[in-house]
């Protein structure tokens, strides 16, 4: 049996970010139309190194794609100078059944979550935002502004990270990225200035308490939030959730996991009914989207297997179309 083997350097240039966010987007689709099976992803907790490593399969019936993700999530890294996401994606022949890719994860995971917050952003935002404030300064962060800018004219970008130093790092990096990202990014002294002028704000920190105050956002603007993937986690405040329209990348998902939201439920603020609908049934025009310009629009996503595998089968196709990766018997 012959597997290929891509490299993370091989997975981003087989895929751009536009791409990403048109596969993830009809991956929603199928998900939110009963075209994909899903089990809820498996949980293994590492309690003395505060991480976890995640177990995520999927099977998308009208792409025909299947595979799965395995991830870890270890903040104490960032002290070892570590990643905090690790992350393999192994590609199944739906046809099958045989394994015929392994591929980087960690990469492809900051790039799925991109392409979602590119596809709600798409969906969601003003068409005239132009300001973006970018919460955390990690792997993920970087996907996010390049999603955002992808699918938006942005002008400027404030970052804010409670490690100063590692917001200066992410400003200088992504200046050197060039279109569609702009030169003006800032590192922002306070939260407060960070999101007072935003028109799209993305959050991707692994926080247990909000990362700004409901008062200092201003109106229309819209939310991405990535970064609270357990319970008790949470990046949004309470307010925000309750007046805003909520939009999540799975009900399932997100009542099993998303801190931001059931912190809000188990404390009385809202019920699971305050969810508007699903990302998929919104790109399939079965819900209604952002109804006026005053209106604070909220995106939820804990991560999902269809977006792995989505991405994964056409890295994959690409890959051989473009001859990368090496091929090994196993």
């Amino acid at each position: 049996m012959k597997l290929k083997i891509l490299t993370r350097d091989e997975v981003a240039k087989a895929v751009n970010m536009a791409e990403a966010i048109e596969t993830v987007k009809k991956a929603f689709i199928q998900l939110s139309s009963g075209k994909a099976e899903m089990p809820l992803r498996a949980q293994v907790p590492v309690e003395k190194r505060k991480g976890v490593t995640l177990f995520m399969p999927a099977y998308l019936v009208d792409s025909d794609a299947m595979g799965a993700k395995i991830v870890s999530v270890f903040p104490e890294n960032q002290k070892r100078k570590l990643p905090t996401v690790h992350a393999v994606v192994i590609v199944v022949d739906a046809k099958t059944g045989l394994p015929t890719a392994v591929m980087d994860g960690t990469y492809l995971t900051a790039l799925r979550t991109g392409a979602a917050s590119g596809v709600a952003t798409d969906l969601l935002s003003r068409k005239d935002s132009r300001v973006v404030a970018i919460f955390g300064a990690g792997t993920q962060s970087r996907t996010q502004l390049e999603a955002v800018c992808t699918v938006r004219s942005i002008e400027k970008v404030w970052v804010y990270d409670a490690v100063p130093i590692t917001a200066s790092a992410y400003v200088e990096e992504m200046k050197k990225q060039g279109s569609p990202i702009p030169e003006d990014i800032f590192v922002a002294g306070s939260a407060k200035k960070a999101v007072r002028e935003a028109d799209i704000i993305c959050t991707a920190t692994t926080s247990f308490r909000p990362v700004f105050k409901d008062s200092d956002l201003k109106p229309g603007v819209h939310i991405n939030g990535v970064g609270s993937y357990k319970p008790e986690m949470q990046e949004i405040p309470a307010r925000t959730v309750v007046r805003s329209k909520v939009i999540v990348d799975s009900r399932q998902a997100a009542l099993a996991e998303a801190g931001d939201l059931i912190i809000s439920i188990d404390g009385g603020l809202i019920s699971d009914k305050h969810i508007h609908g699903e990302i998929g049934e919104l790109a399939a025009g079965k819900i209604s989207g952002r109804e006026s310009e005053e209106e604070t629009t909220f995106f939820k996503s804990v991560g999902l297997a269809v977006q792995d595998v989505s991405v994964a089968e056409l890295v994959l196709r690409r890959a051989e179309e473009m001859k990368l990766g090496i091929d090994v018997d196993i």
